[in-house]
C-alpha cells in the first residue's frame, strides 16, 4: 500500500468531514499519522508541565485529557477500521466520549506515562493501516448507524488528531512558540 485516495462524502458521516478535510490529498496517510505523532508530543512537551492539567476554560478537557481522547478516539476508528475490512456485517456501536474522557483519568497520570501509551498506540494503528489493500480500504460498513469505508477511517484517524492538535493551539497558545492566549 503506498497511497489511499480521499475518501468521498457518503463514506463517513457528515461531522467526519472536519477531520478528513485536514488531511492533504497526497494520499501518503502513514506517513501523516507518523508525523502527527510528532507535532502532538513536541507540543505536548514544550507546554509547561505544571500547565498540562489546567482546562483552558471551566468545564474543557486539559491537554492531557485531550491527548487520551485521541488514543480512544483512535483505538474505535482503529477497531472499526479492522472490522470492515474484514467484512464484519453487524453495525458497529458508537461511544460517548466525554464518558470515556473521564474515565481514563489523564490527570492522574504523567505525561511520560501517557506519551509511551501514545507511541504504542500510534504504532499498532499504522501496522494495522499498512497491512490494507485496496479490497480492504474499499470495504464498508455500518458504525454508529451510518454508512463508513475503511478508506475514511484511515483519514478520519489523520485527521482527527490534527483537528485536536489545531484546537490547543487555538485555546492554549502554540506552546513550542511561546504564542497564543495567556496562560494566567
Amino acid at each position: 500500500m503506498t497511497s489511499i485516495t480521499r475518501p468521498s462524502p457518503g463514506e463517513y458521516r457528515d461531522y467526519a468531514i472536519a477531520y478528513v478535510s485536514l488531511v492533504p490529498e497526497d494520499g501518503q496517510i502513514v506517513d501523516h499519522l507518523e508525523a502527527g505523532r510528532r507535532r502532538f508530543e513536541a507540543w505536548l512537551r514544550a507546554y509547561p508541565a505544571s500547565q498540562l492539567t489546567t482546562p483552558h476554560a471551566p468545564g474543557e478537557w486539559t491537554p492531557l485529557d485531550v491527548l487520551l481522547h485521541v488514543m480512544d478516539t483512535e483505538r474505535v476508528f482503529a477497531y472499526r477500521a479492522l472490522c470492515l475490512a474484514r467484512g464484519e456485517t453487524v453495525s458497529l456501536p458508537g461511544f460517548e466520549q466525554d464518558a470515556y474522557a473521564a474515565a481514563g483519568k489523564a490527570n492522574a497520570r504523567s505525561l511520560n506515562e501517557l506519551i509511551d501509551e501514545y507511541r504504542a498506540v500510534r504504532t499498532a494503528t499504522i501496522a494495522l493501516v499498512r497491512s490494507f489493500d485496496e479490497g480492504a480500504l474499499n470495504c464498508y460498513g455500518t458504525a454508529d448507524g451510518h454508512p463508513l469505508s475503511v478508506r475514511a477511517v484511515t483519514y478520519m484517524l489523520a485527521g482527527h488528531e490534527l483537528f485536536h492538535l489545531r484546537s490547543l493551539g487555538e485555546n492554549y497558545g502554540d506552546a513550542a512558540h511561546g504564542a497564543g492566549k495567556s496562560r494566567a
